[in-house]
């Protein structure tokens, strides 16, 4: 693997950064949002800067330009991220899902028509998706979900219960896994499908998380009835394609970036003087943890350069995909700590405070990085994804 961008790269670089810098309003700095902290006004942002995004090609940049994309190469789309990320622009967490989890298994699985509509309309930024997996007793075993799909004439009629679906109220699709064949073994049931969230007996219930925010939904499907080509690939090969999105999503080659700049407020707080350890025997041991967190990153970014060359191959990052969602959620956690002790008190202090350091972001992260290391499946689904295909471990002794 060759570590150096070529000019073209580089210069590919700085026109993503002077165009990020003067297209992001002013109002979403203001705003500052984090992680599952969208609200409308926020959210209305948020789109508008990927209708943005999608006019340049830039939204779905790995999609082909039939569909809206421009056929960037892996690495460009790789430095793009970069970019995005550690400029905190609109983008983030819903932007993945439509684009790089869902559209990357439609690119794969889908048929031409559903390509055309639904891959277009994302690179455009016209819609977006959430996630039907997760239930109320299926989590890590997600092969173990009842939501049931019944053929009726030119119709299925889909009945069950989702939960913890990012984005279902502002979505246009879910991307829905349900069960077609329950007499079959759990992995060999399941089929794929492309919810129209408008759809008459679909109800959605806000579920509020740790920063009182509104991000989190359960989603109710009561008798919904979807066209025969809401099914997306073959029916009962949901699984396969289930574990396709998965590893997508557990590529977020753009973490790494995001962290730098989590990284370097902590550096420049503490050189400033203000950190909350002063002393000296307390002081090096800010030195210390700041500079191990600098090396880990470093570690992550060095796992989102490989996963980003794999796909340049034409490699499907697997094992490696859960290891860099293991450690980036394990790694953010100990950045979130650390800057809660670096800033001590203030730490503590909410948004809207004067007394507050960078909108509370540090506190804000603390807080809602607990639900990292259990979305996308948890740091223990991961560890046993990365023995099993990683180390060749067996299943069981």
């Amino acid at each position: 693997m060759d570590f150096k961008f070529s000019p073209e790269e580089e210069a590919f670089r700085q026109e993503v950064r002077a165009w990020v810098k003067a297209e992001v309003p002013p109002r979403w700095y203001e705003l500052d949002p984090g992680l599952w902290e969208e609200t409308d006004e926020s959210w209305a942002l948020l789109r508008d800067f990927q209708r943005k995004l999608g006019q340049k090609g830039w939204l779905a940049p790995a999609y082909p330009k039939e569909y809206g994309g421009s056929e960037m190469s892996h690495i460009r789309r790789l430095i793009l991220s970069e970019e995005l990320y550690y400029h905190r622009a609109p983008v983030g967490i819903e932007m993945e899902i439509s684009v790089n989890w869902v559209g990357g298994a439609v690119l794969l699985f889908g048929n031409d028509q559903q390509k055309k509509k639904y891959l277009s309309e994302v690179a455009r930024g016209e819609s977006c998706f959430c996630l039907g997996y997760s239930e109320p007793n299926s989590g890590s075993d997600l092969a173990s979900i009842q939501t049931r799909a019944v053929e009726d004439g030119d119709s299925w009629v889909i009945n069950g219960q989702k939960t913890w679906c990012s984005f279902a109220h502002y979505a246009n699709y879910c991307w829905l896994g349900a069960r077609t064949d329950p007499s079959a073994p759990k992995h060999r049931g399941i089929s794929m499908f492309i919810i129209d969230m408008k759809t008459p007996g679909i109800t959605v219930k806000p579920l509020i998380n740790i920063l009182g925010c509104h991000s989190f939904n359960e989603v109710f499907l009561d008798d919904v009835r979807v066209p025969k080509d809401a099914l997306v690939g073959e029916r009962n090969q949901g699984w396969y394609q289930l574990a396709m999105a998965l590893d997508y999503e557990r590529s977020l080659i753009g973490t790494a970036a995001a962290n730098q700049r989590l990284i370097e407020e902590l550096i420049e707080y503490a050189r400033e003087g203000r950190a909350s350890a002063t002393a000296d025997h307390e002081g090096q041991l800010i030195r210390d943890e700041l500079a191990e967190l600098v090396v880990e990153n470093e570690v992550l970014r060095m796992m989102c350069y490989r996963i980003a060359w794999m796909y340049s191959k034409g490699l499907h990052p697997s094992y490696e995909s859960s290891m860099s969602l293991l450690f980036s959620s394990d790694l953010l956690r100990r950045i979130a700590k650390v800057g809660m002790r670096v800033l001590g008190h203030y730490g503590e202090v909410g948004p809207g405070s004067h007394l507050a350091v960078a909108k509370a972001r540090m506190m804000r992260t603390y807080l809602s990085c607990l639900s990292i290391g259990v979305g996308g499946g948890t740091n223990e689904i991961q560890k046993n994804i990365v023995a099993m295909r990683g180390l060749g471990l067996p299943r069981q002794q």
